[in-house]
């Protein structure tokens, strides 16, 4: 590639400061989870949802409420359970008397940041209510379309163990999603921290969590990711990735174009995050996997050897030739 490729064309100063504020202010809670941290950081600077997956008691929850402390935006929560309507998720019309007529009340949704606690824990007509939500950043109920305000940015949490009383999210919502995370349990040095941070400090952990960004900073810096130069060769680096899921022995269900584009923000905002203004294909790398683990399903003769989505997902990367 040509070396004038590699001039600095946009400023990212600013960005690589606040996205390391954000990081050091959730820092002081969580230990660890430094790849969680930057994924989550990269889903907000690319504009797309995340669903965070593991075991109970690692930290996910409370990292969304983190992330939320840092932003200086809107913030709701909504748990999940078997009893939830979409109403209660989106909103519902009102009667009043006096006007005799209905009102829209508008549901915990229409906010700049919303977790969703156990999301495969409400039946799938309640899940359901959340496709337009995610991918128009809209609502409409009785015929009017309700615009949510922008950003708008989704962090749903999962546990994959406990399978009683949950309900399997469908396809179409997973493809909604920019990345599933999975959340490791902490190593023993960091669980020995996280003892010791508890036991120093008895009272709200959270409380010393500043604000670095605000609604017009994010928007601000979502349009600097936008503007990471990406080359061609690397576009079809990235076709040919997702293409290969579609071909593959062993997978029953492929990408859809949708992941080419998750996998193309997503290492522009990687590269950012980098202080670079231009994607390698390392960034593409290190993407691939969150992209692309929940919208590949196996076929059941791989399911039962043991094999899952990131052992496949590994294999196409090191069979597809990298550009340089």
């Amino acid at each position: 590639m040509d070396e004038q490729i590699f001039d600095q064309r946009t400023d990212l100063d600013q960005l690589r400061d606040s996205v390391e504020k954000l990081r050091s202010e959730i820092g002081k809670v969580i230990v660890g989870q430094e790849e969680m941290l930057d994924l989550l950081v990269a889903a907000l600077l690319a504009g797309g949802h995340v669903l965070l997956e593991g075991v109970p008691g690692v930290a996910k929850t409370l990292t969304a409420k983190l992330l939320s402390r840092g932003i200086d935006a809107a913030f709701s929560r909504i748990q999940f359970t078997p009893d939830l309507m979409p109403g209660d998720v989106l909103g519902t019309a009102i009667f009043h008397p006096g006007q005799s007529s209905f009102q829209f009340r508008k549901g915990p949704v229409f906010t700049n940041l919303l977790l969703i606690d156990e999301i495969n824990r409400a039946p799938a007509k309640t899940q359901a209510a959340l496709f337009e939500v995610m991918e128009e950043r809209q609502v409409t109920a009785d015929g009017q379309t309700y615009k949510l305000e922008d950003p708008f940015l989704v962090v749903a949490t999962q546990n994959p163990v406990e399978q009683e009383g949950t309900y399997p999210l469908p396809e179409a919502q997973l493809d909604r999603f920019l990345f599933k995370i999975t959340v490791p349990l902490p190593s023993q040095e960091e669980e020995v921290e996280i003892l010791l941070r508890h036991h120093r400090q008895q009272d709200d952990l959270m409380g010393g969590v500043e604000k670095v960004l605000d609604r017009s900073r994010i928007r601000d810096l979502r349009h600097k990711v936008r503007n990471i130069f990406i080359d061609e060769k690397l576009i079809g680096y990235i076709a040919r990735l997702v293409s290969a899921t579609r071909r593959q022995p062993g997978i029953y269900l492929g990408a859809s174009p949708r992941a080419s584009i998750g996998i193309m923000n997503a290492s522009k905002a990687i590269a950012a995050i980098s202080g670079r203004d231009f994607v390698t294909p390392e960034d593409i790398q290190r993407v691939v996997l969150p992209v692309l683990r929940h919208r590949i399903i196996l076929t059941p003769e791989k399911e039962m050897e043991g094999i899952d989505a990131d052992s496949m997902l590994k294999t196409i990367l090191a069979s597809e030739e990298i550009p340089r």
